[in-house]
C-alpha cells in the first residue's frame, strides 16, 4: 500500500467503493487522513464498512469541512451529467480527485525523482502497460505495474528512488488528476471511445492530451502519430521545448521510432526485431511494441536487453490470447476488444475468420470493419447489437444470429473444423462493450475461454 500523507489531519470525502476507491480510502487512512466514505451500492457500503472505513451518507455531510472528494473513476464527471457527489462537491468549492492524483502528489512529496511511466490510448494500453513493465522487470529493475490494468495504483509499493511505477490510465482517471506528471508519458493512439462519458471526441483528446503534456521538461513523451490527433498532439508537445519521441507503424521517421518489416527501427539502426513473436502478432501490436520500447530506452535499458524481454512476453489474457486449438482451428480470446478500431486490429491477423461479436453497441457500430469483412468466412452475433450488426453484415457476410457466446461458439466451431483451409480461426473480437449480458469484458473473455477448454479434443495453441 502507498499511504497518502498529503491529506494528513484534513477530512477527505471518498464516493465509489469499488477496487480502486477500497484502495484509496484505506491509503488515506493510513495516511493520517479523516474519512467520510459513501457509495450508492449498499453491497460495496457493507463491504466498506466491514473492511473498517468509516461510512457515511455523503449527501448529509458538511462539505464545508471537506478537503476533497476522491471520486471513483467509473462515477460520471461531466457527461452524461454530474453524478450528485460532483454536484455537492461543486456547490461547496471542493476539489475533485482520483487515486492517480493521489499518487501523483505523494510521490512529489517523498520520491520527486522515482521514475513513473504513465501509459494511455484508445487501444493497446493494457499491452504497452504489460510490456513497458515485462521489459523492466527482464532488466532487474523494480517495476510496480497497475492502474487500470487491474491493480490499483495505491495498492502497489510506494514510490522511491530504485522503483518504477507503470501505470495505465483510462480516460477517466486522467480527468481526475489535474497535476498527473509521469517521468514518461505514451500516448499511443486516439480513435471514437466513451463519448457518453466525454460528450465529443475534442474533450475525450484533450483529456488523453493531458497525460502526455504533464511530463516535465526532463522526461520524454512517446506519441503514437499514426491518427491525426495524436499528429497534432505531438506538435504541440514539442513546441514546449519537451522532448518528443514519434512511433509510426505506417511511415519511416527521423525523430522517433518506426516499424519496418517487424523491426522497430531508430533511423537506419534496428532497435528490436518481433517477428515471430506470437504475443506481439499485427500491427496494432508492432505500435505498443514500439512504444513500450520508446519508454525501456528512456528508463536507460540496453537494446540487446530489450530483444530478450520482447521475446519472453506472454501478452495478455483475453488480448489476441490464443486458447487451444481443436484439430486445425485456432480458438482467439479477443474480449478486450470493445470498440470497432480494437476489433480491426484482430480481423487484420487473420484471413479466414469465424467471427463472433456483439454486445453492448458502441458509437459508429461496425461500419468502419467493411474493410475487413471479405475475411471473415461466417459471423456469429449475439447481445443487444446482433441485429445492428446483422443489418451491417447484409449480403456481405454470411452471418446468423445466437444470442448467447455458448450457442455462437458451438456454430462456429462446427463451421470452422468443416472449413478447408490451413487456419481457421474461431475469434471473439466483439467490437462491443459487454454490459448487456457480463459484468465486464474479463468475465465475458473468462466465459470464452472456459467454454473454448470445454470442447473434446483441445489442445493447447502454439505460443
Amino acid at each position: 500500500m502507498i499511504p497518502v500523507t498529503t491529506f494528513a489531519g484534513r477530512t477527505v470525502a471518498v464516493f465509489g467503493l469499488g477496487g480502486s476507491g477500497l484502495a484509496s480510502a484505506q491509503a488515506l487512512i493510513a495516511g493520517g487522513a479523516s474519512l467520510i466514505a459513501f457509495d450508492d451500492d449498499e453491497r460495496s457500503l457493507a463491504k466498506a464498512a466491514a473492511a473498517g472505513i468509516p461510512v457515511a451518507d455523503l449527501r448529509k455531510a458538511d462539505w464545508s469541512n471537506i478537503a476533497a472528494l476522491v471520486l471513483a473513476p467509473g462515477v460520471p464527471l461531466t457527461h452524461p451529467e454530474p453524478h450528485w457527489s460532483v454536484q455537492a462537491a461543486y456547490r461547496a468549492g471542493v476539489e475533485i480527485i482520483g487515486d492517480i492524483e493521489l499518487f501523483c502528489r505523494e510521490r512529489r512529496q517523498v520520491a520527486p525523482g522515482s521514475a513513473f511511466v504513465a501509459i494511455t490510448g484508445t487501444n493497446g494500453k493494457s499491452t504497452t502497460t504489460a510490456l513497458v513493465a515485462h521489459l523492466a522487470a527482464s532488466a532487474g529493475l523494480d517495476a510496480q505495474l497497475g492502474g487500470n490494468i487491474g491493480t490499483a495504483i495505491l495498492s502497489l509499493a510506494p514510490p522511491r528512488q530504485g522503483r518504477i511505477h507503470v501505470i495505465e490510465c483510462s480516460s477517466y482517471q486522467i480527468d481526475l488528476a489535474p497535476t498527473l506528471d509521469p517521468s514518461v508519458g505514451i500516448l499511443i493512439n486516439l480513435s471514437e471511445d466513451h463519448l457518453d462519458r466525454h460528450g465529443t471526441m475534442e474533450h475525450y483528446a484533450a483529456v488523453k492530451e493531458r497525460l502526455v503534456t504533464g511530463v516535465p521538461r526532463q522526461g520524454t513523451a512517446i506519441v503514437g502519430v499514426d491518427d491525426e490527433w495524436c499528429k497534432e498532439i505531438a506538435g504541440r508537445i514539442e513546441l514546449t521545448g519537451k522532448r518528443v519521441v514519434r512511433i509510426s507503424v505506417r511511415r519511416r521517421l527521423t525523430d522517433g521510432l518506426y516499424v519496418d518489416r517487424q523491426r522497430i527501427m531508430r533511423g537506419n539502426v534496428a532497435i528490436a526485431d518481433i517477428s515471430g513473436i506470437g504475443s506481439l502478432r499485427g500491427s496494432h501490436n508492432a505500435q505498443n511494441a514500439a512504444c513500450a520500447t520508446a519508454a525501456a530506452l528512456a528508463l536507460g535499458i540496453e537494446p540487446a536487453t530489450i530483444q530478450v524481454g520482447l521475446r519472453s512476453f506472454p501478452g495478455l489474457t483475453h488480448r489476441m490470447e490464443e486458447v487451444g486449438r481443436r484439430g486445425h482451428v485456432l480458438f482467439v480470446n479477443d474480449s478486450k476488444a470493445t470498440n470497432a478500431d480494437s476489433a480491426a486490429q484482430a480481423l487484420a491477423c487473420f484471413n479466414d475468420i469465424f467471427w463472433i461479436a456483439g454486445g453492448k453497441s458502441k458509437t459508429g457500430g461496425i461500419e468502419s470493419l467493411r474493410k475487413f469483412f471479405p475475411r471473415i468466412r461466417k459471423a456469429y452475433l449475439i447481445g443487444e447489437a446482433a441485429n445492428e450488426f446483422a443489418a451491417t453484415l447484409g449480403d456481405a457476410v454470411p452471418h446468423e444470429i445466437d444470442g448467447t457466446l455458448d450457442k455462437a461458439l458451438l456454430a462456429a466451431a462446427r463451421d470452422a473444423e468443416a472449413a478447408v483451409s490451413p487456419e481457421p480461426v474461431v475469434l471473439l473480437s466483439p467490437a462491443c462493450a459487454s454490459f448487456d449480458q457480463y459484468r465486464n469484458f474479463e468475465v465475458r473473455g473468462d466465459a470464452f475461454r472456459d467454454l473454448v477448454r470445454a470442447l473434446p479434443g483441445l489442445t493447447t495453441a502454439n505460443p
